[in-house]
């Protein structure tokens, strides 16, 4: 009897993982639905908690909250000390608004601070209506994409037109193996980054380092949440210590070097921020091949508007929990952009298979961003007071041609004598960029965007070759 039962047992467990095994799919949408389920009665609970009132329990329509990142922080914070409110302060500039129209006069003020990708415009308007994309009223309701996916909210033609980007450039491995996850933009998948490589029973915070000068966004990115998973701890080449998440942006922002990683612990993660990793910036010496791999279409193809970026994850475990936060944090991400950038790159790599022709998005960019150096270069040797970074020309495996680097942003330092500050000598000349404090260095460097519209960047040269 004992032995009829026990094969009873395990004819009954062999069953129901039979079932298991048939119906993967099936569980696996139930498990989805059930989670955002969870979330949605969550959320219709805090709003029926909170009705009539704004976030935090303020009064609705107060101004207790403002949309403004940099604002709310100062708001939520009344208690923070000054230094935390000169580095908000500071970092307004790198976030306001502008028209989006070119200066009107030669003596107009010239924001060079953020890298908007209005460079493109030109190329797309050439393009005319090829780039166009009509969504009927009834199409992208849902909030899914395709259950069967780990990432969920991935709609399937963006992740088709991904695999053939990579595949084209040759930037980065994107077998099967790998998991696509979609975000809005590559700051909400950096956070997902975070979140999933930080220990949720640790003793302490993760320790999130870069090597200096990294981008000013990621320390206050890190820490806005003031989570207790993980901590901004500063320059890598300097961190003592077995845990953390280094971050390595290839090529860099804001000096265009190439890294890799400084540390090398088996406690250590890393991050690699791949945004500028494309013909028309740096020469595609291989394909990389790293654990995480962030992507942005705003440095890619321009469109920093759509708001959307991807990464490339070789862990499962790791690719369910960036999803899972990105699921908690806006309940996915956008059908509609991902829809439109899908027809996007479409027609950028549709335009590599018709021989002959000129239309081709990343020879475009290649030809304006070395034509934009061969300019700056000039007017900084011109004037005398400034220097750039020098870099190494590199086998490009994409053109086949020897080419040399040309950053989305200038690195500039000022070496004129008596001046500490280049950020306010420059304001002072109606030129706004973003000083090396942000970066982790000392403020006699500066960060410039080249990527704004040619009559921003020709009415910068030539304030710049008037300074002295």
């Amino acid at each position: 009897m004992p032995k009829a039962s026990k094969k009873r047992t395990r004819r009954s467990q062999a069953s129901v993982e039979g079932r298991a095994h048939a119906f993967p799919g099936a569980i696996w949408g139930l498990t989805i639905l059930g989670s955002l389920s969870l979330n949605l009665f969550t959320i219709a609970l805090l709003a029926s908690l909170y009705e009539g009132h704004g976030p935090l329990g303020c009064e609705a329509g107060s101004s207790g909250f403002v949309a403004e990142p940099e604002k709310a922080v100062l708001l939520a914070s009344p208690q923070s000390s000054a230094e935390e409110v000169e580095m908000v302060s500071a970092e307004e500039i790198s976030v306001s608004s502008t028209t989006g129209s070119p200066p009107t006069s030669k003596d107009a003020i010239i924001n060079l601070d953020h890298g908007d990708p209005t460079v493109y415009e030109a190329f797309w308007k050439r393009m005319g209506e090829r780039g166009d994309i009509v969504l009927p009223g009834w199409q992208t309701m849902s909030y899914f994409s395709d259950v069967s996916n780990l990432c969920w909210f991935l709609e399937p033609e963006f992740a088709h037109q991904v695999r053939r980007l990579h595949s084209l450039v040759g930037n980065a491995v994107v077998d099967d193996g790998r998991f696509i996850i979609v975000g809005t933009g590559s700051t909400q998948l950096f956070q997902a980054a975070l979140y999933a490589l930080s220990p949720p029973d640790a003793a302490e915070p993760m320790s999130v380092v870069s090597a200096i000068p990294y981008y000013s966004s990621y320390p206050t990115v890190t820490d806005y949440l003031r989570s207790g998973l993980y901590r901004w701890a500063g320059d890598a080449s300097t961190f003592e210590g077995d845990a953390y998440i280094e971050l390595v942006c290839s090529p860099n922002n804001p000096d265009g070097s190439i890294r890799e990683a400084v540390l090398s612990s088996k406690n250590g993660k890393t991050i690699h921020d791949l945004a500028y990793y494309w013909p028309q910036y740096t020469a595609i010496t291989g394909a990389a091949d790293h654990d995480i791999m962030l992507f942005t279409v705003s440095k890619s193809t321009g469109h920093a508007g759509a708001r959307l970026g991807w990464a490339l994850v070789k862990d499962k475990d790791v690719a369910q929990r960036m999803t899972k936060f990105i699921e908690l944090n806006t309940i996915g991400v956008s059908k509609d952009s991902q829809l439109r950038v899908a027809k996007i790159l479409k027609v950028v790599l549709d335009m590599y298979e018709l021989p002959g022709n000129k239309h081709r998005l990343f020879e475009y960019g290649r030809r304006q961003m070395s034509m934009r150096w061969r300019k700056l270069r000039a007017a900084v040797k011109a004037s005398g007071i400034f220097s750039l970074p020098e870099f190494q020309s590199s086998l490009c495996r994409f053109t086949g041609e020897e080419t040399e680097t040309y950053p989305a942003f200038a690195w500039l330092k000022c070496e004129k004598e008596g001046v500490e500050d280049c950020e306010s000598f420059l304001r002072n000349h109606k030129l706004l960029t973003r000083s090396g404090r942000h970066f982790g260095v000392e403020a006699k460097y500066v960060r410039i965007s080249m990527l704004d519209r040619d009559e921003t960047f020709d009415l910068f040269i030539q304030r710049l070759l008037s300074l002295r």
